[in-house]
């Protein structure tokens, strides 16, 4: 009996810890191919009105008809002058007449436009496609994003974890920008173990979003084993204090992949301890310093496996098309 108890009691704390994070009310699904594709914009930086945002808006819109994505992911700074409602919906524009669902994760300038995070969150979830949970008491929450098989739409197959990294330090002493809070590693962990759980012991595939990268984009990128491919032009401006949201992806086993935005002249995509710890490409204009082409990050999920495809799509095509893990791990040059 007790033996029984247990094991109803641990279905119960796995399906309410997993309802406590789940965002979307329509449904993600592999195609019939078994491929799900993500593109990812990044660091928008609008600016209502200024022709100089006016090349952003022509990228989103040739990258949509180029890619036909099965979502659409905005990683922070997509408003960078006033009126922000005016500019983020501008922007959301682009994406809600092409009727694709998407989400939207606060970068450090987003909240600094006359709006606070909270009334921007409420403003996208009127927009038609968005996916973002109802937010209670939190001004941006957490939540994840469920992907079903392709031959069965209630199986969930593949998780998408996306944060909120917040903005800046809060500390006198420590400058720089905020980090990840225990709560959100502990939010973390409670989703991982409860999908594990849901899904027989084994972790599900998943993918990682949000603004400012973790500080292990530089301890990676430093390191001379560690496969790097794209463009690195600048240290990543990370937070100056780890809370430990690596080594608790590490732990948990289930994110593959994790995709930021915040430094405008990184593209890169490195692999440290098996996670892939990428940048998407900004996707803005000459509102804020740049010295890439303006584009963004495809990512496209392969079902029943834990790999993805993953390039970089600018004016004129496709650069730097990899795949994880086979395009990060060095070969057995003897087997050759």
């Amino acid at each position: 009996m007790k033996k029984i108890l247990g094991t109803l009691l641990a279905v119960l704390f796995s399906f309410m810890a997993i309802n406590d994070g789940v965002a979307q009310s329509s449904v993600l699904r592999f195609n019939k191919d078994g491929k799900f594709k993500i593109v990812q914009f990044t660091d928008v930086h609008f600016k209502y009105g200024n022709p100089a945002s006016d090349i952003a808006l022509e990228r989103i819109g040739e990258v949509l008809d180029a890619e036909h994505p099965d979502l659409v992911i905005f990683t922070g700074d997509v408003v960078y002058s006033s009126p922000a409602d005016k500019g983020m919906l501008q922007v959301l524009e682009q994406v809600e007449r092409r009727k694709l669902p998407f989400v939207v994760t606060f970068g450090n300038h987003d909240n600094e436009q006359g709006k606070t995070r909270a009334e921007l969150y409420d403003l996208i979830r009127g927009v038609p496609g968005n996916l973002l949970p109802d937010r209670g008491a939190s001004p941006s929450p957490d939540y994840v994003l469920t992907v079903k098989s392709s031959a069965d739409a209630v199986k969930d197959v593949a998780l998408l974890y996306c944060m909120d990294s917040h903005s800046y330090s809060s500390l006198k002493d420590v400058d720089g920008y905020a980090w990840l809070t225990f709560g959100q590693i502990s939010w973390y962990r409670d989703q991982s173990a409860a999908y594990t759980a849901q899904n027989g012991g084994k972790p599900y595939p998943a993918l990682a979003f949000f603004h400012i990268p973790l500080p292990e984009y530089n301890e990676a990128a430093a390191n001379e084993n560690a496969i790097l491919r794209g463009t690195r032009m600048e240290k990543a401006c990370a937070p100056k204090l780890n809370t430990g949201m690596f080594a608790a992806m590490k732990e948990a086993g289930d994110v593959m992949g994790v995709f930021v935005g915040h430094d405008h002249d990184n593209d890169y995509a490195v692999m440290w301890k098996n996670i892939l710890l990428a940048y998407g490409r900004f996707t803005g204009g000459n509102t804020e310093y740049n010295h890439l082409p303006n584009g963004a990050r495809i990512i496209v999920l392969n079902e029943g496996s834990r790999t993805f495809d993953t390039w970089i799509r600018q004016k004129g095509g496709i650069v730097d098309s990899t795949s994880y893990p086979s395009s990060y791990v060095k070969d057995d040059w003897t087997k050759r």
